[in-house]
Formats: structure tokens, sequence, C-alpha cells
């Protein structure tokens, strides 16, 4: 899926320079930072929800050792 994107300048110039120095696409590049970039984003995110959930009530908490003490039985 072709996308793009807009890059700081800075960004642009360190990427061609990996890009210039290694023989490899900017493309490549790019596609190497999401896909490793990408699971921790999701955890990230979607762990900020959860604890919002938790802090205004929404979301349960259940002490480790309850959560323990039900995987025994």
């Amino acid at each position: 899926m072709p996308t793009s994107i807009r890059l700081a300048p800075e960004i642009e110039e360190r990427l061609d320079f990996l890009a210039n120095k290694t023989g490899r696409s900017k493309a490549y590049y790019l596609r190497e930072l999401i896909e490793r970039g990408l699971e921790d984003v999701e955890d990230y995110y979607l762990a900020a929800e959860v604890l919002e959930r938790i802090r205004s009530g929404e979301e349960e908490v259940v002490k480790a050792e309850d959560f323990w003490r039900g995987l025994d039985a």
C-alpha cells in the first residue's frame, strides 16, 4: 500500500545518509522502522487507554495474589 509522509528535514537527512552509506533504499528503512516500532506504539497507546479507564473507575483492577489464586483451581 503506497503511503506518503512528511519528514522533518533533519530526519530526511539522516535517512538519506543511512541509505547512501548502506546501499539500501529509504523505503527499506521506513518499512523497518514501522514494523519494529508499531508494536511498541500499540502497547503504549492501548495501555494509556486502559489506564484512563482504571482512573475513571470503568476498569476493574485485581490484586496479583487474587489473580494467581484463581489460576490454581
